[in-house]
């Protein structure tokens, strides 16, 4: 075990790894920043121009042959900054220009000469209606530093290439006529903006490298301050110090933890208290018939009078409640253990509780119990008939021990639906509704004042508790202070004809 402890210290602490993932996390996104935002600048730009351009032509397509042409001619050229000619048919298969928009120094289409009209005309027609062509712009001297025009590029370095994409197609309108539409929008040189981003990317870079740690730091002692002390509490706890506090602060989670451990550690310190108790309640009980049976045993050796068949039946006595009461410990720890299985049978449940009477002939007729069992008609059940004779038995035995000062116990069968009730009744001092809820647990007693048993050996009510939820059966008890006690339980019967009739017996 403790070196399990030592090699888990030597795993990576929560401010280690949480540094590790944000600086990941703020890698990845440096990545993702870095791809998107400058390496693929032109391709998104170049979309985005043609775009643009299947914007404008859709625009223009449903202004043909109408006389808003010339209007949205204008308005397009100006909004999307981008040069166009539109082209009529006429008869003869001549082409005659119907709209023009002139918006950029640059533009290649308003000075094209009839061979390159031409050449797009064919292109075009080879495209099935639709050509689209990229062409680099001269950027001589005169063209970046004429007069008015300087300030406008002197952005760009004189080494990038400017291109111009020129955008041809065919559009029939709703008349019938042809059109030929031109478009002509300028890709602007990028690579003066990736420089600036590279520049913005390398102090982002910084900055969140910077802040990504510094974050780690912050968060890091938030979240493990409150584990490191519950970690202190932890081995308190470990070393028998059941009043340790899981204080959880900060998270929910955190705080969750702290309160489940909180009442973990109440329900050990609930459990050694308890253990302790049955230990001494257990000690005792096994040093009063062991005492018996050695002061007996020493009497009949050293005075020959003494002798006698009591003397000896004492013995006997004490000799099985000794024997009853490592049975019922070996019981519990199988229970616990899961090592005791039921052995299902189809069994008359009426006849095994009046088998359990026969045994209480002794106390019926020497100590004076009044001891009565009551029934309608034998019932068979699918069970094991050992375990629920020892549900039965430790049952009786309970109310025995508790029973008032009339010695009075009653044994009730009765039908419930599909489920038979078997319910046992004493007349004592009955349980406060503050210990009914754990008068089945294995350490507890109601009378903190140890007592022996009248019969038994005093942990019963376990081994009931244990049986039946083993058989999935409905158990309980009712019972107020000064009032008596009624436990009970119920298990389905089989439905066969009646095999008995009403009855009480005693």
């Amino acid at each position: 075990m403790k070196n399990q402890i030592q090699k888990r210290k030597s795993g990576i602490r929560v401010k280690w790894k949480l540094l590790a993932f944000l600086l990941s996390f703020a890698a990845f996104m440096l990545v993702v920043i870095w791809v998107f935002q400058i390496h693929m600048l032109g391709s998104f730009y170049r979309n985005a121009k043609y775009r643009e351009l299947d914007t404008i032509s859709k625009i223009l397509e449903s202004c043909l042959g109408t006389d808003a042409l010339g209007e949205a001619v204008e308005s397009c050229a100006k909004e999307y900054d981008t040069c166009i000619r539109i082209f009529k048919r006429t008869e003869g298969n001549v082409f005659v220009e119907a709209a023009s928009a002139d918006v950029t120094s640059d533009c290649t289409i308003h000075h094209l000469k009839e061979e390159k009209l031409q050449y797009y005309y064919k292109q075009t027609l080879l495209g099935d209606g639709s050509y689209t062509e990229n062409n680099e712009i001269d950027q001589g001297p005169g063209h970046f530093w004429a007069e008015g025009e300087a300030k406008l590029f002197e952005v760009f370095d004189r080494d990038e290439k400017i291109y111009g994409i020129v955008h041809n197609l065919f559009v029939t309108s709703e008349d019938g006529t042809q059109y030929m539409v031109m478009l002509n929008s300028v890709l602007t040189p990028v690579n003066a903006t990736v420089k600036t981003l590279k520049t913005q990317f390398t102090w982002i870079c910084l900055t969140l490298l910077v802040g990504a740690m510094v974050f780690a730091y912050l968060i890091s002692r938030n979240i493990s301050r409150p584990l490191v002390e519950m970690n202190k509490a932890a081995k308190q706890l470990a070393r028998g110090h059941y009043d340790a506090d899981f204080k959880g602060t900060g998270y929910r989670e955190i705080c969750e933890l702290g309160d489940s451990l909180n009442y973990a550690s109440s329900e050990l310190s609930k459990v050694d208290s308890l253990q302790r108790e049955l230990i001494a309640n257990v000690s005792h009980d096994l040093r009063t018939p062991l005492t018996l049976i050695k002061g007996y045993g020493e009497m009949m050796r050293d005075i020959q009078e003494e002798n006698t068949p009591e003397n000896m039946q004492v013995i006997v006595d004490e000799t099985t409640h000794l024997s009853d009461l490592v049975t019922d410990l070996l019981d519990l720890s199988k229970l616990r253990a899961g090592s005791r299985k039921p052995a299902y049978e189809s069994f008359d449940l009426t006849e095994t509780i009046r088998d359990v009477m026969a045994r209480y002939d002794r106390l019926v007729g020497g100590d004076g119990y009044d001891i009565s069992f009551e029934y309608q008609k034998n019932v068979t059940v699918r069970a094991d008939r050992m375990m629920l004779l020892q549900v039965v038995y430790n049952l009786i035995n309970n109310a025995i021990n508790y029973a008032g000062k009339d010695k009075r116990v009653r044994v009730v069968q009765a039908l419930r639906g599909e489920s038979v009730r078997i319910s046992v009744t004493d007349d004592g001092e009955g349980i406060a509704p503050e210990d009914i809820a754990l008068i089945w647990d294995r350490y507890y007693r109601v009378d903190t004042t140890h007592k022996r048993s009248v019969v038994g050996s005093g942990l019963g009510l376990s081994i009931v508790k244990g049986i039946l939820e083993l058989h999935g059966a409905h158990y309980g008890v009712e019972s107020a202070k000064g009032h008596g006690s009624t436990f009970w339980f119920e298990i389905k019967y089989e439905k066969t004809e009646d095999i008995g009739g009403n009855g009480r017996e005693e």
